[in-house]
């Protein structure tokens, strides 16, 4: 369980607090509309009306003691901006500030942000990986160059093993799981033989992840 604090209760945060409820961590928001806190108080163990561009504000809230703070604020990049630099010089051991271009990135950044989030892009890089590939349902980008995909096992791997087919050197691919369902194997063994409703996870490049992809 960790400690967390969301600064901004916009779409964003209101998810990303839901989430991280749900996952059974402590979580404190705040908003400067009374109206947001008060609607969702009832679900936090602390919540706060104020504006965090006031350092008096951020202060009181005892910053340093959170494991993680977010600054969830996506129309105002000035006020972010501001409580991203105020959070750090308060002690925050750790700050994820939301942005929505690169510019915006890069000034958080230079003030303190330990992380950036996209949302926004994020979901639509998402989308369209997706729609322009065949049988990709969801995927974790790690760097430009690799990510970790779910696709449909290509249907000329269907009762060969891992090692018959020899993925890692011949497709430049891990295979790290193997999804029927709701189950899962994970790290299957080499002698691991395809299933037709087999769902695969696999670590590596997007260029070749989408070319095996396309072979169903």
């Amino acid at each position: 369980m960790k400690s967390i604090l969301i600064i901004g209760m916009g779409k964003f945060g209101k998810i990303l607090g839901s989430k991280l409820l749900e996952l059974g961590n402590e979580v404190m928001i705040v908003d400067k509309d009374e109206d947001t806190i008060n609607e969702l108080a009832p679900m936090y163990t602390n919540s706060y009306i104020g504006n965090c561009t006031n350092e008096g504000v951020l202060r009181s809230l005892g910053v340093n003691h959170f494991d993680i703070c977010f600054v969830a604020i996506g129309d105002d990049f000035q006020s972010s901006l501001e409580i991203t630099s105020l959070l750090k010089e308060l002690g925050a051991p750790y700050v994820i500030s939301k942005a929505e271009r690169d510019i915006q990135a890069k000034f958080l950044l230079r003030n303190g942000a330990d992380e950036i989030v996209y949302p926004e892009r994020d979901v639509a890089i998402k989308l369209a990986t997706r729609c322009n590939a065949h049988n990709i349902f969801d995927f974790i980008e790690l760097t430009s160059d690799v990510a970790i995909f779910e696709i449909a096992v290509p249907k000329k791997w269907v009762k060969h093993t891992i090692a018959e087919l020899n993925i890692r050197k011949r497709f430049m691919l891990n295979v790290l799981a193997i999804k029927k369902g709701s189950a899962i194997n994970a790290m299957p063994e080499p002698t691991y033989e395809f299933c037709p409703e087999d769902h695969i996870v696999v670590l590596g490049a997007p260029n070749d992840v989408i070319k095996i992809s396309g072979k169903n």
